[in-house]
């Protein structure tokens, strides 16, 4: 599975377009993380606890907007951005979120192919 913040990939052709992939997870703080981030801002320094945290929250976004992506049958995800936003005191979600597609070996294709037809809400 390719995974590209860009909209194209040098070498490929985008065949087919899937639409737009999420993942997310919502994470709260950990006691004792807190504790230490407490200390922390007293000496100043970097917030280990948070930043592993944080890190392991986009890694299982990630993998989330990447299995409903094969679930669609593409083999990439373009255009991926991440997201935070506060969903309660204490708590967080990390969005991850992308456009599936399929890529073929060739050249680059100049327009996109049509977007596929969705039903009406």
């Amino acid at each position: 599975m390719i995974i590209t913040n860009t909209e194209t990939v040098p070498g490929k052709r985008l065949t087919e377009h899937y639409g737009l992939v999420q993942g997310s997870t919502i994470r709260a703080k950990h006691l004792g993380r807190d504790l230490m981030a407490g200390m922390k801002n007293l000496v100043g320094g970097e917030l280990k606890g948070y930043t592993e945290l944080l890190q392991e929250s986009r890694d299982e976004a990630l993998r989330r907007m990447v299995k409903q992506a094969e679930e669609l049958g593409a083999n990439a995800v373009v255009n991926v951005r991440f997201s935070t936003s506060s969903v309660a005191a204490g708590a967080a979600e990390i969005l991850c979120y992308g456009t599936a597609v399929r890529l073929e070996e060739g050249a680059e294709s100049s327009t996109p192919p049509p977007l596929p037809k969705h039903e009406e809400y």
